[in-house]
């Protein structure tokens, strides 16, 4: 089935398709001007006359703006503002963050006025376009009206990014889709492995970015979520996202994202560890009766005690962590941006050995606060002056050493099987497109994990046990 037959004819060839870079370019303001020497029938347009083309024609294209504009305008006040875009473009199938829907109302306000009318939303296509227009220059490095692989390898390399081929070949073939459910848009869309002007335009035109390192930035990152046990591979940035700040940016938001999952999921960790030093052949513990025990011991909020600690390790360990990567990365002496899969588990079991040795006392106080009986702290303070006075500083090392062997063996069974899993979907199932998408990325990070803990499990199993000693 050709690709281009996904995308919603609402966003395909919203403006004119036989436009020449000699028209936009000459376009000073928002409406049109000069010669339109791209068509058929070139046809001189004073500014404020609409575009006339034997080719595609002025008025299909000015009906297709109206209807992108009133689909997009919800509420039917003749005014595009930040909440309309959100609605809107999710009924199209496309997702952008606040911030970029802020950006795109905030380019084509002339009136300042917080909304975009017909006319403002017609000079900002044409504005943003002619923006494009430029970055497509600049990548089109052969000068051929098309971008393939090599020139999005030499683009990438020209701004201190490493990538390989087959990296770049996943860039032509991105998707973008809002949601599971929604419209494809691909941005090769004939599967030529090369993007034309036109492709190149359909697929950013409603996306703020209108440089090469924006672009870059929407080419790349994907939701930060976690589940409580820390990966030990960070994620990786480029000089241009450390030089922005998207790099603490992206921590801050993963924090964020993980403060919410280890709380959600806090109850079942408490009931791990409880599990992982009651339980025994004479003492055995099921789910239900480890709960029943937690509830009738000290209620409802005792499942999840010790929590705090979880969520206050999540700052520093990644900022450690993040630091440590980027310091070993220099060290291994690898030119690429991106590391191999084999750097990638030396630099992130290192960094995570690093981060692990320096918030490990409060890996100590989490586990001691989940194991605590009601009224014996009243605090994460009073807890670790207990430990202190009763056992001295070296008991904020217990279980340090096997803590530390685990992190080998579940960093690379992780990476290792997210690897695996997802290169074998892309070869059995990715017959159009070489992104996997979130739910596919979403399994095989959670299938992945899964297999790192089980490898790592005995050793967590010690560590646990002896962080509880003299309990």
């Amino acid at each position: 089935m050709d690709q281009g037959s996904f995308v919603s004819p609402i966003l395909s060839d919203v403006l004119c398709q036989c436009r020449s870079e000699e028209y936009w370019l000459s376009d000073s303001g928002g409406g049109v001007s000069g010669i339109d020497v791209g068509c058929s029938t070139p046809v001189p347009a004073a500014k404020d006359e609409p575009h006339v083309c034997a080719v595609c024609g002025g008025p299909e294209q000015e009906h297709r703006l109206k209807v992108l504009f009133q689909i997009l305008d919800v509420n039917r006040d003749g005014g595009i503002c930040v909440n309309d875009l959100t609605i809107g473009l999710k009924k199209l199938g496309l997702h952008r963050t606040e911030h970029e829907l802020r950006k795109i109302v905030k380019a084509g306000d002339k009136d300042l006025d917080g909304q975009l009318d017909f006319e403002e939303f017609v000079h900002y296509l044409r504005d943003h376009e002619k923006k494009l227009r430029l970055v497509f220059k600049s990548l089109d490095k052969k000068n051929d009206g098309r971008i393939d692989s090599q020139e999005i390898m030499q683009s990438l390399r020209d701004l201190g990014v490493h990538i390989s081929e087959q990296q770049a070949e996943k860039i032509l073939k991105r998707i973008r889709r809002g949601h599971v459910f929604a419209p494809v848009m691909y941005m090769d869309k004939n599967g030529t492995m090369t993007i034309d002007w036109n492709e190149w335009r359909d697929y950013h035109l409603l996306h703020p970015a209108d440089n090469i390192p924006e672009i870059i930035l929407y080419w790349k990152h994907s939701t930060i979520f976690d589940v409580g046990e820390s990966l030990m591979v960070p994620d990786e940035f480029t000089a241009e996202e450390k030089k922005t700040g998207m790099w603490w940016r992206h921590l801050v938001a993963g924090g964020g994202a993980g403060s919410v999952s280890r709380t959600c999921t806090a109850p079942l960790d408490r009931l791990k560890v409880l599990m992982q030093v009651h339980s025994s052949r004479v003492n055995t513990m099921c789910i239900a009766s480890g709960f029943s025990q937690m509830i009738r011991e000290g209620g409802i909020r005792s499942l999840w005690r010790g929590n705090g600690m979880n969520v206050l390790k999540i700052a520093p360990e990644s900022a450690i962590k993040f630091m440590a990567y980027e310091q070993i990365k220099r060290l291994i002496g690898s030119n690429q941006e991106t590391l191999g899969i084999l750097e990638r588990l030396v630099a992130g079991s290192l960094a995570g050995a690093i981060s692990q040795s320096s918030i490990y006392p409060m890996e100590v106080l989490k586990t001691r606060l989940a194991l605590g009986k009601t009224g014996q702290y009243s605090g994460i303070v009073d807890c670790a002056k207990h430990i202190f006075q009763k056992e001295g500083l070296a008991a904020f090392y217990k279980g340090y050493i096997p803590n530390i062997l685990g992190i080998i063996p579940y960093a690379g069974i992780d990476l290792a099987v997210y690897e695996t899993l997802k290169n074998s979907w892309l070869q059995t199932y990715a017959t159009d497109s070489a992104d996997p998408g979130v739910f596919v990325l979403l399994a095989c990070g959670t299938m992945s994990s899964t297999c790192g803990q089980l490898a790592s499990y005995p050793l967590a199993l010690v560590r646990t046990r002896m962080q509880a000693q003299v309990m």
